[in-house]
């Protein structure tokens, strides 16, 4: 994948950068879409649902990046403490594209990979900038 050093090198930034914002508070949201005090799911449970044991990139209180190599292909699985974290992230990241989205994680990585992630990670396919009119979510 040639653009696998340019997203951990986006990763790694990106940490740095939401590590050091304040966030917004807020309640967590499950990765399964229920809302309450359920914890989301964290890195190396999305990772396993997929039959990876990720290599941490990123490992901060606001963010966290793990990079996985699979049958499947290479990706990375970042989640986030807050929608804002999230929300930060995904107007930072828009040349990063296509993404896998969750309530609280993405998934970056080709379109074959993420086709093939989707059907065990659920989610929504950004195949465009999601801050534009052409923006194509695949549910």
């Amino acid at each position: 994948m040639t653009t696998l050093p340019r997203l951990a090198a986006f990763a790694l930034l990106a940490g740095l950068v939401a590590g050091c914002s304040s966030g917004s508070g807020g309640g967590y949201v499950a990765a399964a879409g229920k809302q309450g005090n359920a914890a989301p799911l964290t890195v190396e449970q999305l990772s396993a649902k997929v039959g990876c044991k990720p290599k941490m990139q990123v490992n901060a209180s606001e963010i966290r990046t793990g990079y996985c190599k699979t049958a499947d292909g290479e990706f990375f699985v970042t989640t986030f403490k807050t929608q804002a974290g999230k929300d930060a992230w995904m107007d930072a990241a828009p040349e990063y594209n296509p993404h896998l989205v969750g309530k609280l994680w993405t998934v970056l990585s080709s379109r074959k990979v993420l086709d093939l992630l989707k059907e065990r990670l659920g989610g929504d396919l950004h195949l465009t900038d999601h801050r534009t009119r052409q923006m194509r979510t695949i549910g």
